[in-house]
Parts: structure tokens; sequence; C-alpha cells
């Protein structure tokens, strides 16, 4: 029987769009992370003249980029990393949906990937992907996964835990060292997306690689904090067995991330100035949103990282309130329901829209009151 891919979760949103994009003064588009202001100037130009568009990339990344990245995780999350345990990705969403199949070539016995019930689609992607079990695990109100929740017959065929920290949509933030020692209990590799990581409000930013770097692997990207999802760059990195394992099958695949790309992720890496700007326009923007949406007559409690919005739907009618926002308000959000089953019942609104089109948002809700 052939299997045919559902329809894209943000291709469904093309009604509401256009309702959105009707009114006066158009859409304020926060229905996806997709980042709205400029990258670093230094990071433009080094992308615009590196010389490396010449020669095939290495699939690991150049040398100059897993020491930026190594250096990174020493400066900024306190961790030792050798630049030789650092891999590059084609942005982590690839990375994320492929690594369920390639875990299943090292493991064929097992056939299940746990993932946050509220959480990234491309986690249950992947697994179905690659003729997997996607088996969601039960979180708490903040998004964090009940590793107590999970059943010892699906522990037993697992090949994979994934975590999310700062977590998307919801914004929790999960006890990594619990999960890193939850998975090696059981020899069940624990992958923890940490792309949100330097937006961290409640207290200090954090990795699964401070618990050590056995059988674990940390994700990060360069499109959250940089402003650089249109380059597609990420890097993984953890247990040592694990990263030559996935290090030298992705060459195999030809997963290549280009070299002017790697040239500007470089830089980008080493800038923790622009990052710190930027984390004050999400926190500033994510305060205006939970104002706005309290004109709308809802309550929406601050994540504790990343800059997403977890709002709940007034009489649990995600899609309906998802329209009413759209329609009435031009704010296009995604519905619960993208982010799993658990999530019904909420619309996630993200903070990337300039401050002007939010003040635009709150003053057509100040002219309408409550939705």
């Amino acid at each position: 029987m052939s299997w045919t891919p559902p329809a894209y979760p943000y291709d469904r949103l093309a009604p509401l769009r256009d309702k959105a994009a009707a009114l006066p003064g158009g859409i304020v588009d926060l229905s996806i992370g997709d980042p709205t202001d400029p990258p670093a100037p230094d990071v433009v130009a080094a992308l615009a003249s590196s010389g490396a568009e010449r020669s095939y990339p290495t699939s690991v990344g150049s040398p100059e980029f897993r020491a930026a990245a190594s250096a990174w995780f020493a400066d900024r999350l306190g961790v030792s990393v050798p630049p030789s345990l650092v891999g590059a990705c084609v942005g982590t969403k690839e990375l994320v949906a492929g690594m369920p199949g390639w875990l299943r070539l090292r493991a064929p016995e097992r056939d299940t990937v746990l993932y946050p019930a509220i959480s990234y689609p491309t986690y249950a992607m992947g697994a179905v992907l690659a003729g997997c079990r996607a088996v969601a695990v039960p979180v708490d109100a903040t998004g964090c996964v009940l590793l107590d929740r999970i059943a010892a017959a699906d522990a037993d065929r697992a090949l994979c835990l994934w975590v999310n920290t700062p977590g998307n949509p919801v914004g929790g933030l999960d006890d990594l060292a619990a999960a890193a020692a939850w998975g090696r209990a059981r020899g069940i590799p624990v992958l923890s997306d940490e792309c949100y990581v330097e937006f961290t409000w409640d207290g200090p930013a954090r990795t699964i690689l401070s618990a050590g770097l056995e059988g674990v692997i940390a994700v990060h990207s360069l499109s959250k904090r940089s402003n650089l999802a249109g380059i597609r760059s990420g890097f993984y990195a953890g247990d040592p067995e694990l990263m030559a394992f996935l290090l030298e099958l992705r060459k195999h695949a030809g997963l290549m991330t280009p070299g002017p790309v790697l040239a500007a992720a470089t830089v980008a890496l080493a800038d923790r100035s622009y990052v710190l700007v930027q984390r004050e326009r999400y926190r500033e923007r994510l305060a205006r949103l939970q104002e706005i949406v309290a004109l709308a007559g809802v309550d929406a409690p601050l994540p504790g990282g990343g800059f997403y919005l977890w709002v709940p739907a007034p009489g649990g009618d995600d899609w309906g309130f998802a329209e009413r926002l759209a329609a009435e308000v031009g704010v296009l959000g995604s519905p619960g329901e993208f982010y799993g089953d658990a999530g019904r019942g909420f619309v996630r609104l993200a903070a990337v829209a300039p401050m002007e089109r939010l003040d635009l948002a709150a003053s057509r809700l100040e002219q309408r009151g409550q939705l």
C-alpha cells in the first residue's frame, strides 16, 4: 500500500491567511517562527565574500565552523566539546526528520521514536518517514516531558527520545540532566533540540551536554539566534560513538552545508552582542503580545523560554479562535492541533512581527473589544 503525505500544517492556514490579509493594513503574521529582523552586517558580508562557492564543502563542516561551535559551547553554555564531536547540518529540520531512519540502521531491532506530546511536528513526522512508531510522551502544563509516564514496553523498543528546551510551542524548560540519566539507564539516545537556547528567560541557558556527552546529542541552529533561517545552518554535537556514526553516514548521503553558509555561520557564532539585541526584541514583543491577547479577553502566561505565546482558546476551540483572530483582527496564528492532539484548545503566536505590526493588531482589538 502506498503512502500519501499529509497536508503540510502551515499550508492549511491558507484560508485564514486570506481573511487576515483582506483587512485594511493587511496581515499580522504570527503563524511561523520566521525571523523578520536583519542579520548582522558582518555575517552577510562573510556570506558574500568567502570564495567558498567553487569547491564542494565537507559534510562535517569546515574546521573553522566546528571550532567556532566548540568555542560557542564553552563560552555560552559552559561545556567542553571538542571540534571533532561537532557536525554541521543543513538547518536542523533535515537532521530532525532524518535521525530516526539513520538510527534504525544502527539498531534495526528498535522501531519507536519517543517525543513530547505537544511539540514541533517534525519529531513525529521523522518517525513516520523512517517507517517507525511515533509515540507521544505525556507532558506537563509547561510542555515538559513526564519521563515516568513512558511505558516500559515503548522504552524497550525506543530508538531515541526527543526533548526540546526551551520548548516549542509552550516554552517549557525540561530537566535535561534527568532526561540524560533516563536514556543512559536504558541505552536509549536522548536527542535534545536546543535551537531556542539563546532565548531562555527563566534562569540560565542550558544544554543536555552539561550532564556529560555519553548517550546524548544536542542540536543547535543559527536560524533563530542570528536571523539566518534563509541560509539553513545548524550543528549537532555529543556522544563520541553516535557522532562518529552520524558524521560518516552523512558523508555518504551528500548532506553538506554550503561553504559560503559555513563562513557566515562561523562569524555569527562568534558574535554575542547581536544576539543580545535580538533577545531584547523578542522579550519586548512577548510582553506586547501578552497585552494584546488580554485585550481579547484571554490570559496567556509568558514562556520560560523561546518566543512563542501559547494562548488558551476560549471554549477550547483552537481553529475557531484562530479564525476569529484572522478575520476580525488580522492576526494569523497556528492552531494547537498542529503540535499534536494534546495541543488542541490552544493557539500559538510567534513574537516575530515588528512592534508596529503588533501595535496595529492592538489598535484593531481596542476598537472591537473582546473576541
